[in-house]
């Protein structure tokens, strides 16, 4: 990783949600709680991060695939940019239920939806009547905005990459009943233990988002060079366990000041 607790830090990610809307299942995480504010522990953040790195860029080198998925305001163009420039699937419109329970049922619907389009640009369409053409293009929009990101998805992705988890409730729940693991961004009024991979952090402010995001970019990228070496070898790649491929806490570069500016936090 390219970062240091001080980049945590500067980008504020130990800000987390008011103490009433705290969720008591994330006191490891949480540094202090002060004037109504949890504060958290930027070092268990920063461990944290080091195991989704490898356990991320692990799966990807063993040619799976990762899905992001943020459908909240600040994290929707971040998620967007970041799977494209990595060409992972990503969801940041809307998560409609069973997109991963319901598999075949989504392969049915974007074949139908590539058929749409291969009659658009062929001008299939424009041959047919006027209000039937009107409905299918009708169809086809409604089913370009649902499935941005999806499009060209063949197989369950390997693991999934969620911003807000709490928002994403069904993402999740889904993750779990199907045992794919799950690397998420986790504020202090969600509850961790949902997640294979809890990564705590402010799941509100855009530079905390983008910062993780951008980390997680990195390792999805490592993953693929280790791919692409796996495929010119034609041989497999060393196996090593998610937890045990996460180098050991480094020293904190910074320490907490004994006093945070709570004024600051972006909600």
């Amino acid at each position: 990783m390219n970062i240091t607790v001080k980049d945590l830090l500067d980008a504020g990610v130990h800000f987390g949600h008011q103490t009433r809307r705290w969720n008591p299942r994330s006191k490891p995480y949480v540094y202090d709680h002060r004037s109504g504010v949890s504060i958290i522990d930027l070092e268990k953040t920063f461990s944290q991060l080091e195991k989704s790195v490898a356990f991320i860029e692990q799966i990807v080198a063993d040619g799976k695939d990762v899905i992001f998925v943020g459908t909240k305001r600040q994290a929707q163009e971040i998620l967007r940019e970041a799977a494209t420039s990595c060409g992972m699937p990503y969801c940041v419109n809307r998560w409609l239920g069973g997109t991963l329970t319901n598999f075949e049922t989504i392969l049915t619907s974007l074949k139908k939806y590539r058929k749409f389009v291969t009659m658009e640009t062929s001008g299939e369409l424009d041959k047919l009547y006027a209000k039937e053409a009107a409905a299918i293009r009708r169809e086809m929009d409604r089913m370009g905005r649902n499935f941005e990101g999806i499009k060209d998805i063949q197989k369950l992705p390997g693991a999934a990459f969620i911003v807000d988890i709490k928002n994403e409730e069904i993402a999740v729940s889904e993750c779990r009943k199907l045992g794919i693991p799950v690397v998420a961004i986790v504020d202090t009024n969600s509850d961790p233990t949902l997640v294979d991979y809890p990564i705590p952090a402010n799941d509100d402010a855009v530079k905390s988002i983008r910062l993780i995001t951008d980390v997680i970019v990195e390792a999805v990228q490592n993953g693929l060079s280790r791919r692409t070496v796996q495929v010119k070898n034609h041989q497999p790649l060393p196996k090593v366990s998610s937890v045990d491929a996460a180098s050991d806490n480094n020293a904190a570069d910074v320490t907490f000041s004994a006093e945070i500016d709570v004024n600051k936090v972006e909600e």
